[in-house]
């Protein structure tokens, strides 16, 4: 899986994607789509900002039920972050390299 602290550093550095609050901002992997199996985390880039409390629902409620609760696009929140990473140009290499570009 590919590994970026720079990005994760990136995500964490924005306010809750859900309640804006921006305290306790962890970075929240998402595993719809990504073919992570249980146990297993995606790659750093498939990351959102979430705080504490979210993240932890997120995790309790299961990520399905969780993104389906809201009116936020989660594939676009994260081709948001992935955009303006400052990792942008290896993430779009390495996701256009997985898509079989």
């Amino acid at each position: 899986r590919w590994r970026s602290p720079a990005h994760c550093s990136f995500v964490r550095g924005h306010a809750c994607c859900i309640c804006d609050d921006t305290s306790g901002i962890e970075v929240a992997h998402v595993r719809i789509g990504s073919g992570a199996g249980i146990g297993q985390k995606p790659d750093d880039w498939r990351t959102v900002s979430l705080c504490r409390d979210c993240h932890s629902l997120q995790h309790s409620m299961g990520e399905r039920s969780f993104w389906a609760t809201g009116k936020l696009d989660v594939e676009a929140l994260i081709d948001a972050f992935c955009k303006a990473s400052p990792k942008s140009a290896e993430i779009a290499r390495i996701r256009k390299e997985r898509e079989g570009g």
